[in-house]
C-alpha cells in the first residue's frame, strides 16, 4: 500500500503538472531553440557561436564554470570541508559539485535516507550546509552531486536497517545472468541480495555495486523525494545527477521489471501476438524481452528519461534558477544504446540544463571529438561543461584538456576530482596540483 508521504508526493507532482501544462514551465531554457527538422523533430545542428540569451540564469553566473567534483570522502570532518573550500577558491575554481548522496546514504540532513556510515561520531555536523556557507561567502557555486541508481558497493551490507538495500531489496536491479534464477525467489531472502553482491564482485568493470531498478515506481518516487528534499531545504546553486542510467544492457531483469515491460507492451501489440507471448511468459519470464529487443530497449530508455523529466520540472517549479546538470557517458551512442541514457534527447527536450560528458581520456584527439560532438548535440556551447579526468592526465594533460575545451567554446570544465588532486596529484615537496592549474590557466 502506498504510504501517506508517497501519496502526498504524488498529489503534489500531479498539481505541478496540471499547473504547468497550459503554459511554459518555469525556468525552461530561454535560449535559441534547436532548428527543427522534418516532422517537427529537433535536429542536432549547432547554433554557431552559441549566440542569443543564456539558456539558464543561475544566481551565481560565471563567464567560465571552473568546477571540481568533490568525492564524499572529503566531507567527513569540518576541517576537511574548510580546507577544501579554501584550496579550491585560492586556485580559482568557482563551482563545487559535492557528492552528498554517494551510495543511498546522506552527507546532509536528509528526511529520507540514513546518515552516511563514515559520519558516525561526527555529531550534528552537516557537510553540505557547511560547504554552502563557506563557498557562498567566497562567491562560489555549490551543486549537490547525487548518485541516482548506484546505491551500494559490493562489500558487506549497510549497517542501517533503514538503508534501502536492507529495507527494500525488491527495489534492486538484477542482471540477465541471474534473472531467471531469482525470478521466483523472494527479495527478503538473504540469498537474493547475496547473489547480486556476488555478481557485482565478479563483474567490477561493468557494475560498481548494487543498483536500483529504474522502472520501479517506488524507486522513482524515492529518488524524486531525495532530489526535492535537497532543493527545498538547501541554498543550492544546482543539482547534479550521476549514475542516471542502467549499469549496462545486461540489466534490469528483475521480476518487477519483466512484468512491467509485459504490461507496457500490452497496448502496443495485437491481441493475438500478446496472447502468444503471454503463454510463453508463463514458462519463461524472458519471453517478452527476448522476442522484442527493440521495444525492450525503448522501455528501459523511457524509464530514465521519465525520471529526468520529472526531476527537472520539480526542481524548476521550486527553484527556477537552480541549474540541473548530469554527468553523462561522453560517447553518446554507447550511452543511448547500452546505458539507456538519452542525454542528447534530454537537451533537445529542454529537460536538462547542462550535460557534463565524462570525457575521461588521456588522448587529446578523442577528448576533442567527444566534447565537440557534445556541443553539437546540445545545440549551444554553454549547455556543456567538459568533464576532465585529471587522475588520468596528470598536470600537463589536464592543462591541455582545459585548452581544448576552451577552444571548443564550452561553458566550463569540471575536474575529477578534488580528492585526487590533493592526494596522489600533489606529491610531497611539489607545488600542489590545484595551485598549479590555477596559476597556469585561471590567472591565479
Amino acid at each position: 500500500m502506498m504510504s501517506v508521504r508517497r501519496a502526498h508526493r504524488r498529489w503534489t507532482w500531479t498539481a505541478v503538472v496540471l499547473a504547468t501544462s497550459a503554459c511554459t514551465v518555469v525556468g525552461m531554457p530561454s535560449g535559441l531553440p534547436h532548428p527543427t527538422g522534418e516532422g517537427g523533430v529537433p535536429s542536432r545542428r549547432p547554433v554557431p557561436g552559441g549566440g542569443g540569451e543564456p539558456t539558464v540564469r543561475p544566481v551565481r553566473s560565471f563567464r567560465e564554470v571552473r568546477g571540481l567534483w568533490v568525492v564524499r570522502s572529503t566531507l567527513t570532518r569540518p576541517e576537511e570541508v574548510r580546507s577544501m573550500v579554501q584550496r579550491a577558491s585560492a586556485a580559482g575554481f568557482n563551482t563545487l559539485l559535492v557528492q552528498v548522496r554517494g551510495r543511498g546514504d546522506a552527507y546532509y540532513d536528509s528526511r529520507w535516507e540514513p546518515r552516511a556510515e563514515s559520519l558516525k561520531g561526527s555529531g550534528d555536523f552537516d557537510p553540505l550546509a557547511l560547504t554552502i556557507r563557506l563557498a557562498h561567502a567566497r562567491g562560489m557555486a555549490v551543486d549537490a552531486w547525487v548518485d541516482t541508481h548506484l546505491v551500494w558497493g559490493s562489500g558487506s551490507l549497510p549497517e542501517s536497517p533503514e538503508h534501502l538495500v536492507n529495507a527494500h531489496p525488491e527495489w534492486l536491479a538484477v542482471p540477465r545472468e541471474l534473472g531467471r534464477r531469482l525470478y521466483g525467489v523472494s527479495p527478503a531472502e538473504p540469498r537474493y541480495v547475496e547473489a547480486l553482491l556476488k555478481y557485482a564482485r565478479e563483474h567490477p568493470k561493468t557494475v560498481e555495486g548494487l543498483f536500483t531498478s529504474p522502472s520501479d515506481p517506488e524507486v522513482k518516487e524515492h529518488v524524486y523525494d531525495v532530489w526535492m528534499d535537497l532543493t527545498e531545504h538547501y541554498d543550492l546553486d544546482g543539482i547534479h545527477f550521476d549514475y542516471i542510467r542502467y549499469p549496462s544492457s545486461d540489466f534490469d531483469y528483475s521480476r518487477g521489471a519483466l512484468r512491467r515491460f509485459r504490461r507496457w507492451m500490452r497496448p502496443r501489440l495485437s491481441p493475438v501476438r500478446f496472447e502468444e507471448l503471454d503463454d510463453a511468459f508463463e514458462k519463461d519470464p524472458y519471453a517478452f524481452v527476448d522476442a522484442l529487443p527493440g521495444p525492450w530497449g525503448e522501455f528501459r530508455r523511457a524509464q530514465i528519461t521519465d525520471l529526468v523529466e520529472r526531476g527537472y520540472n520539480g526542481v524548476k517549479a521550486r527553484r527556477p534558477r537552480m541549474v540541473v546538470s548530469a554527468a553523462v557517458f561522453a560517447d553518446a551512442h554507447d550511452a543511448y544504446e547500452h546505458r539507456f541514457q538519452d542525454w542528447r534527447g534530454w537537451l533537445d527536450a529542454g529537460i536538462l540544463d547542462v550535460a557534463v560528458p565524462m570525457a575521461y581520456t588521456a588522448d587529446d584527439a578523442r577528448f576533442r571529438t567527444e566534447i565537440r560532438e557534445a556541443t553539437v548535440s546540445a545545440g549551444r556551447q554553454d549547455r556543456v561543461w567538459a568533464g576532465i579526468g585529471a587522475y588520468l592526465n596528470g598536470l600537463d594533460g589536464t592543462l591541455d584538456k582545459i585548452d581544448i575545451a576552451r577552444r571548443e567554446g564550452v561553458g566550463g570544465v569540471i575536474l575529477f576530482s578534488y580528492d585526487w588532486a590533493v592526494s596522489d596529484g600533489s606529491p610531497a615537496g611539489e607545488t600542489p596540483f590545484l595551485e598549479r592549474v590555477g596559476g597556469s590557466r585561471f590567472g591565479r
